[in-house]
């Protein structure tokens, strides 16, 4: 039995939202089996020890929105990263559900994963290669099932979704228990969905409507093109707060959790420089995916600089309301990158004004609750899994301390910082042969 022992370290309590220090953690095998003050925790004589003098010690962070690729290279940068946890909200059942068995079985390197597999839509689908295509509520019940006997962990909807085909496989999902997560179909009003039990919303979709709404504009419950409504944004200013307040308490007491991605909607200002391949980090892109996001995305114009600044400020608003937010990236966007982006998109929330706390919570505690692994991921507590992250500085006072990443423990197995250095060495020979 391999066994570790972390002196004189501080932990984040991300519960009560304080750091407490001089604490030493027993680590065996994957879970950890003791918690106390310096001197006060007797250590196991086969133990190896790590020196926590100046260290702070963090849950795993948690990327509650990707689309799994390349898993070679993704899964040693979301390790690298402090990435331990993800949720899948996209891709073919026969791809990804054989992978997530693979990464929870530690069979390969990479974060734990929560996986939605194919995504319902309308008929045509946005995507085809990981959607299926819907027409009718009885379409989507039969569906829903298929999914649930594929043995996928959520049900993930779409923007073209008619109305009637979105309830219906609510319903089905509710019967099958299997929460429904994604896109707010352009057919349904937001607090609609809401209250209809869609339990997380992706993206800004939803919100632009809802400023529509409260500026007396006719509000479009059709699909006219992704994102089609963002253009209310530039008018966030002109929406009477208290309006806009009571949408937000709404949203709270519907139980719906947003995952917001501003990252995305940033990164979407520059998509030239994505499709001509000129940018940072390039080298761990590989070709394959590059050829996935110039035929996506390859048309795509670049995003307005308002849209992500306001959907920002909006998010900051949503967090003082109560709402329960998690942090994503939607992963294989052009721009994205595996564990990096999720630094990013938690960096943008501080400077929205977020409390690095709650920033915090949104990548750790909370998402893993709502993916319902809060009882063993999610916090650094006794009989929890030991996936964990050594960070010089406390995360607490400035979230980019996050990104000072000493060491990693994913489900008990330690990643020295020589290690993490190897293991984006590796990944950048993988992505460029």
């Amino acid at each position: 039995m391999r066994i570790f022992a972390i002196k004189d370290v501080a932990i984040v309590d991300v519960k009560n939202g304080i750091t407490i220090p001089e604490q030493t953690v027993i680590i065996m095998e994957d879970r950890i089996d003791k918690i106390g003050a310096q001197g006060k925790v007797g250590i196991p004589e086969s133990a190896e020890i790590i020196n926590g003098h100046g260290l702070t010690l963090m849950p795993g962070l948690v990327d509650a929105h990707v689309h799994y690729f390349d898993a070679p290279v993704f899964g040693r940068l979301m390790i690298a990263n402090g990435v331990l946890l993800v949720r899948n909200m996209g891709m073919p059942n026969d791809y990804i559900l054989p992978l997530q068995d693979e990464l929870n079985r530690g069979e390969i390197l990479g974060p734990e994963m929560i996986a939605t597999g194919a995504i319902l839509d309308g008929n045509p689908p946005l995507i085809p290669s990981i959607s299926v295509g819907i027409k009718t509520p009885e379409e989507g019940r039969v569906e829903v099932r298929k999914q649930a006997e594929a043995g996928v962990d959520m049900i993930k909807v779409y923007s073209r979704l008619d109305k009637d085909v979105f309830l219906a496989i609510r319903e089905e999902a509710q019967k099958q228990g299997l929460m429904v997560v994604g896109h707010i179909p352009d057919t349904v009003y937001l607090e609609d969905a809401a209250t209809a039990g869609l339990r997380s919303s992706e993206h800004f979709f939803g919100f632009e409507k809802v400023i529509a709404k409260l500026l007396g504009e006719p509000v479009n419950l059709h699909y006219a093109g992704m994102g089609s409504d963002a253009s209310y944004f530039q008018r966030l200013g002109e929406v009477n707060p208290e309006e806009l307040q009571g949408v937000y308490q709404r949203i709270r007491a519907s139980g719906m959790t947003i995952c917001p991605t501003i990252i995305t909607f940033k990164v979407g200002t520059d998509q030239k420089a994505f499709q001509t391949g000129n940018f940072p980090r390039r080298e761990y892109i590989s070709q394959m995916v590059m050829d996935i996001w110039q035929s996506q995305w390859g048309q795509q114009n670049d995003l307005s600089d308002y849209i992500w600044k306001n959907w920002a400020q909006m998010v900051s608003e949503l967090n003082k309301a109560g709402v329960p937010l998690m942090v994503g990236t939607d992963l294989m966007f052009p721009g994205i990158f595996p564990g990096y982006s999720v630094h990013e998109e938690m960096v943008i929330w501080q400077q929205a004004g977020i409390p690095a706390v709650d920033i915090l919570r949104s990548a750790t505690i909370v998402p893993a609750q709502f993916m319902g692994l809060g009882e063993r991921l999610g916090s650094v507590s006794e009989g929890k899994t030991a996936s964990l992250v050594l960070v010089r500085g406390n995360p607490l006072e400035d979230i980019s301390n996050t990104q000072q990443i000493e060491s990693v423990f994913l489900r008990g197995h330690y990643f020295s910082r020589q290690d993490l250095d190897r293991l984006l060495d590796e990944a950048k020979k993988l992505a460029r042969p």
